[in-house]
């Protein structure tokens, strides 16, 4: 008898701890979080990586999200698709809040499965241009701006120092890619602008994870280029840097999209990076509230995810932006669907497309001096569509421009064009008005 009741004790208890994970789950709000710490993408990889949980650290210090605790996990992609579509599958059945990717070609791999799963997926800043269409791309959301936008913005500022978009005709313009998706996206765009404005486009792909450019930089020196775009991330790009001051082609000239950007890009080519420009889809680096609050309530008491020197890098502000708006996409759902409740990935998937921060918003959540207002819908799944310039003076990065917006004229079309193929090759067809509305 005394056997047996041990045995039913043990039965009770592990039931118990069995029982336990489900009651904790049903509880919290799960974020997976697909990052890079290692490899040749690491260095930029990891401060965006490390800010995710340093914001999620300090939502949970502050009560949740109306009262619902976030839980994560961390998944190693070493930004390589196969690996991501592995963490993907692994973490999808936890009740997965929504995945960023962190790779375009990540991207490219879930698009097609996101819907079935019924989890959004977004893209800050990357991924597929033609998802701003949310009439076609239910699940996706390049949050903030895309390649195209990115392209074109670049473009503008160049007409701008010629003296108009007419006086680039004749001109000679290199785009310096990283050979994968990411760095291809920008080209349709360039090559639509390079129509209108009459200038030169050269292609000049490099291949990952970027190292060696030596034949790159050749074709650089050889058909000497009024300004080269630099599509790069990670490696690459102080690489190409490294090389451009070898070939002899002056910084000043070069300019890079927001992932070429960064501390990372030119801490260890330094002041012979002088004059490198390269755009930034947020304020760029700095100490607005959030990131003291960040190193008061997290750093502060010894939780903070990495160096306490990190925070407030370019890329780790943007690591915030991005985990900020999971976080708001999920409050929106809440504001629909019951606030203290856990969203499912359907219900955040609302969320983001209802996303509605204006600058007050903003500012009491102390992104003031990070971001521009963003708000979505339906049919646009990207809510804003800024970006500016800021150039490496030998130390820091200063702004070099002021705050351009992408033309929609020429990128809606596009945009439509493409998400109307995607839809034809994959038998879809477009969102009705009632759908929009549920």
């Amino acid at each position: 008898m005394k056997f047996k009741s041990l045995l039913v004790a043990a039965a009770v208890g592990a039931s118990t701890l069995l029982s336990a994970p489900a009651f904790a789950q049903a509880k919290e709000q799960f974020f997976p979080l697909l990052v890079y710490r290692t490899g040749p993408y690491a260095p930029n990889g990891t401060p965006w990586a490390n800010a995710k949980q340093d914001y999620i650290k300090l939502v949970n210090a502050r009560g949740g999200i109306n009262g619902v605790k976030i839980t994560f996990e961390e998944c190693e992609t070493g930004y390589q698709t196969d690996k991501g579509v592995e963490c993907y599958e692994r973490l999808k059945g936890r009740g997965a809040t929504v995945f960023d990717p962190q790779a375009t070609g990540i991207t490219f791999a879930l698009t097609d499965k996101v819907p079935q799963d019924k989890i959004p997926l977004i893209t800050l800043g990357y991924g597929l241009a033609a998802s701003q269409d949310g009439g076609v791309f239910k699940w996706n959301f390049p949050l903030l701006g895309s390649y195209w936008t990115a392209a074109d913005i670049l473009i503008q500022h160049l007409g701008k120092k010629e003296g108009g978009l007419d006086k680039l005709k004749g001109k000679k313009i290199a785009l310096v890619y990283h050979d994968s998706p990411f760095g291809k996206e920008p080209i349709p765009l360039l090559q639509e602008r390079a129509k209108m404005s009459g200038f030169d486009l050269s292609l000049i792909p490099v291949t990952a994870p970027g190292i060696e450019q030596k034949s790159a930089w050749l074709q650089v020196r050889q058909q000497r280029p009024d300004y080269v775009l630099l599509w790069g991330w990670g490696v690459m790009n102080s690489a190409a840097l490294k090389e451009a001051i070898a070939t002899g082609y002056p910084r000043e000239k070069m300019y890079g999209v927001w992932w070429s950007g960064a501390e990372p890009d030119v801490k260890d080519v330094g002041a012979a990076a002088k004059g490198y420009n390269a755009l930034t889809i947020q304020y760029g680096a700095g100490q607005p509230k959030i990131v003291k609050d960040i190193l008061s309530e997290v750093h502060g008491k010894g939780q903070g995810t990495g160096p306490k020197d990190e925070v407030g890098t370019v890329l780790y502000n943007r690591g915030l932006i991005i985990q900020m708006l999971s976080v708001e996409a999920v409050k929106r759902a809440q504001e629909r669907f019951g606030k203290g409740k856990v969203m499912t990935g359907e219900q955040v998937r609302w969320g983001f497309e209802n996303l509605a921060l204006d600058q007050k918003k903003l500012d009491a959540l102390g992104f003031a001096g990070v971001m521009r207002p963003v708000s979505t819908s339906c049919q646009d799944h990207m809510g804003s569509t800024w970006a500016r310039v800021h150039t490496w003076d030998g130390a820091k990065w200063d702004f070099s421009s002021d705050w351009l917006e992408a033309d929609e004229q020429i990128i809606k079309p596009m945009v439509k064009q493409a998400a109307d193929k995607y839809a034809s090759d994959k038998k879809l067809t477009r969102r009705t008005p009632q759908d929009c509305q549920s």
